[in-house]
């Protein structure tokens, strides 16, 4: 296990490493080293486009781009979804800001966001945790859902709800990260983490970021 997961997420007055991905929203690569020492940068990695969550999450901080760009702040959106398929998605789906495709989770490797492993009987937060124990988890979504439903449950009536097709690339990703936590990290222009919320330490799984102290953080490191 890479040495950051050992540690934890990425904290606060820390400096987040590199990596380099496929783009979606555009071609070629992007990497954390093209906005060092350039412009902030709000980074989102998320377990990908087959997870209504994680569609939710990046729809909220899309609607903040313009916001951020306003006060000098990039957007990228990192996704755990082959990029052929991210793009077909956000052909229909338009988001604004950046986004790469990751879907052998990298940067979430790198930036101490843990894939966990759901065992038969065994838990060990963030690292493993049972499946009775997820089963015994009830999301709730009052405005989306008609009750509180376990997150497999909550899963399959949401992308049903969403009409989303569950494809094989997307099959591949569920089998190997379904349990991929996520993260938010907005760096200043030296590439400092200056904000970040996680399910690793945020709450547990499927909380939103808070959007309030997200943008008081950017207006005190935005131009």
């Amino acid at each position: 296990m890479p040495e950051r997961l050992n540690i934890g997420p990425l904290q606060l007055g820390e400096t987040a490493p590199n990596f380099v991905l496929d783009a979606i929203t555009r071609e070629g690569k992007i990497a954390i080293d093209d906005f060092r020492g350039e412009k902030p940068v709000l980074v989102g990695l998320y377990r990908g486009l087959h997870c209504p969550f994680c569609r939710r999450h990046i729809a909220i901080l899309s609607q903040l781009t313009p916001a951020l760009k306003a006060k000098g702040i990039e957007s990228l959106t990192v996704v755990n979804t082959p990029v052929e398929r991210a793009r077909l998605y956000l052909r229909y789906h338009p988001m604004l800001g950046l986004a790469a495709s990751d879907p052998e989770r990298t940067s979430h490797r790198a930036f101490g966001l843990p894939n966990m492993q759901i065992t038969e009987d065994e838990s060990a937060w963030p690292q493993k945790v049972s499946m009775s124990d997820v089963r015994s988890i009830r999301v709730e979504l009052p405005d989306e859902m008609p009750e509180p439903m376990d997150p497999f449950a909550a899963l399959e009536y949401l992308n049903k709800k969403d009409g989303y097709d569950i494809t094989e690339a997307d099959h591949q990703m569920m089998a190997t990260g379904i349990g991929q936590l996520v993260g938010q990290f907005l760096l200043d222009r030296d590439g400092v983490v200056r904000w970040a919320s996680n399910e690793v330490l945020d709450g547990g799984l499927f909380g939103a970021p808070n959007t309030r102290e997200l943008m008081s953080a950017a207006s005190q490191i935005g131009s």
